[in-house]
């Protein structure tokens, strides 16, 4: 184990600042070692095209794509500084060594007897990079305020620019790696929709059912990645009018016979995000319940024909909105079609210039990976009540999209007679 400290005075508390905690060796990461230089050179020529001499990451998403470390903010500040030759991530000391062994670069790590501390070890990284930053990248869209602010005092006349934009269009073309990842992450989200539905029936909790989802589909990421943390996978599973929301959490309410159910499964594979999303039924549902079903698996179908090569974001939206029109649902509608994949969850990160919304311009291209989820609401006390929702994953290719997604989906797979 190394243990150094940096010191610029003779003073304890000086000299206990920052140190290079480099406990153990290295480990598996998710990706090459090839995969991370290709995802650096990306960013350097972000950096290049905006005369950057450095670059500030401060998300979960931004430090994790480019190094393949996920922190645990529990209230501290974590970065990732790359400049032209080095990339370190600056990390709290509470965590020891964990950080450099599950990263790639150099690490500094800051400790907490002095409060600044964090953003000393950005003045370090630097300084040892040896680079004089008057123009340095952050990322707007994800940092606070008050921490954009120190950074600028810790930085005194340099120009801080945003480059989450840029990096997000980075982030948004996946290598044949990550799609690799991803495809694990689509067959264990089938797994975990396979044991929620056997395990329905008349009496069963939803957070039970949830529980037993998720406990299947970690043992097989870990089974698959046995080198990797095995974290933040986790299902929400709803009943009656608990699925009028995408994203309500699991309660104890009881499954009853007639019941409509939401099915969700989120198998998290070293912080590579993946869904499952099914409408099921316990037992056979009344004649609107029906219609409603297979009206939103009508759009569901039309939108994994509309997922090609060179489709518009938001002309695929207008005509699935035509489909609900024609039925007099479009109020019904809860949220956009679809989304992008890759470093994101339901606390971090985000691929927002790739949703299948009316707002968004963006051309499907070869390498993007995006979701096709259409839901409809119906209130409480209306004929056919619930949330209704499907959802499959895409990948496109250079012809088409291959759809990872395999569990079945409509009334003909998923009512449960249990």
């Amino acid at each position: 184990m190394t243990i150094a400290s940096t010191t610029t005075a003779g003073s304890v508390a000086e000299l206990e600042r920052l140190k290079t905690l480099h406990n153990g060796s290295k480990q598996k990461l998710t990706f090459s070692d090839a995969e991370f230089e290709r995802r650096l050179a990306g960013l350097r020529r972000i950096m290049a095209a905006q005369q950057l001499d450095a670059v500030i990451l401060t998300s979960y998403h931004g430090i994790k794509y480019y190094s393949d470390f996920l922190y645990t903010t529990f209230g501290r500040n974590y970065a990732l500084v790359v400049t032209a030759e080095e990339s370190v991530t600056i990390t709290a000391n509470i965590d020891a060594g964990m950080p450099w062994r599950t990263s790639y670069g150099d690490n500094i790590v800051y400790t907490d007897w002095k409060r600044d501390n964090f953003y000393f070890g950005l003045q370090e990284a630097v300084r040892r990079a040896g680079v004089k930053a008057s123009r340095i990248g952050v990322e707007d869209d994800a940092l606070p305020l008050a921490t954009r602010d120190r950074i600028q005092a810790a930085f005194e006349g340099a120009e801080l620019l945003d480059v989450s934009q840029d990096a997000m269009r980075q982030r948004m073309l996946k290598s044949a790696e990550e799609i690799e990842v991803i495809k694990h992450g689509a067959r264990i989200g089938d797994l975990g929709g396979e044991a929620i539905k056997a395990a329905i029936r008349e009496g069963i909790t939803e957070y039970e059912v949830a529980l037993i989802g998720t406990e299947a589909m970690v043992h097989e990421i870990a089974r698959t990645f046995p080198e990797q943390e095995v974290r933040d996978t986790w299902v929400w599973f709803q009943s009656g009018i608990n699925t009028d929301g995408a994203h309500n959490w699991a309660t104890t309410r009881r499954l009853q016979r007639g019941d409509i159910l939401s099915l969700n499964c989120f198998p998290m594979t070293s912080g590579y995000y993946t869904a499952l999303e099914r409408t099921l039924f316990l037992g056979q549902p009344d004649e609107r319940s029906l219609g409603l079903w297979n009206i939103n698996v009508e759009v569901h179908r039309r939108g994994l024909e509309l997922i090609k090569p060179g489709a518009v974001c938001r002309d695929i939206a207008a005509e699935l909105n035509e489909i609900y029109i024609g039925h007099g649902l479009l109020p019904n509608r809860t949220f956009g079609y679809g989304h992008s994949f890759g470093v994101l969850s339901h606390y971090y990160g985000r691929e927002a210039g790739l949703e299948l919304r009316e707002d968004i311009d963006t051309v499907l291209e070869p390498g993007m990976v995006v979701s096709m989820e259409p839901m409809i609401t119906v209130a409480d006390g209306e004929p056919g009540a619930g949330g209704y929702r499907e959802h499959d994953i895409l990948v496109v290719g250079e012809t088409g999209a291959e759809n990872i997604t395999k569990f079945g989906f409509g009334p003909e797979n998923n009512i449960v007679d249990a």
